[in-house]
């Protein structure tokens, strides 16, 4: 990235460069410096456009960044469970701090059902991610023994 910049960073120097040039013939004068103005015109919206790019690039990058710098660990509102009772329609369990809220969740519309005077424990349930690898290598496992 950096050596394409370098290049074109160094396109407008070597357009001027060109325009300084000794002209061979006073005739074709006109005709180099309407040519020479039109390549510098060129080289400068090349050079500004790829800045403007790189200038959209590096914002989104930062912005990435900063976004990710926010406090992970000490999230204060945690999602413990969800049960979908139709398409739109759904139960939720929220953690606020110390206190669990029984959330319904329809089609615009948020509303707090119960809040819970005794916290529901869940069980630590082996995580989904670590079955799925297992599924995973018995079903390419069998598939490689098929073949052979």
């Amino acid at each position: 990235m950096r050596a394409l910049i370098g290049v074109l960073a160094g396109l407008p120097l070597a357009v001027f460069a060109a325009e300084s040039s000794p002209v061979l013939s006073p005739a074709a004068a006109p005709m180099l410096a309407s040519s020479g103005s039109l390549s510098s015109q060129l080289g400068q919206m090349l050079l500004g456009l790829i800045l403007v790019i790189g200038l959209i690039f590096l914002l989104a990058w930062l912005l990435r960044r900063v976004q990710s710098i926010g406090p992970r660990g000490a999230q204060v509102i945690k999602l413990l469970a969800s049960q979908a009772l139709g398409p739109r329609d759904r139960l939720v369990l929220v953690q606020v701090g110390s206190e669990q809220v029984l959330l319904g969740l329809s089609a615009g519309r948020i509303t707090p059902l119960h809040v819970l005077k005794d916290p529901v424990h869940l069980p630590d349930s082996e995580p989904a991610s670590a079955e799925f690898a297992q599924r995973l290598m018995e079903i390419l496992g069998k598939d490689s023994k098929d073949k052979s």
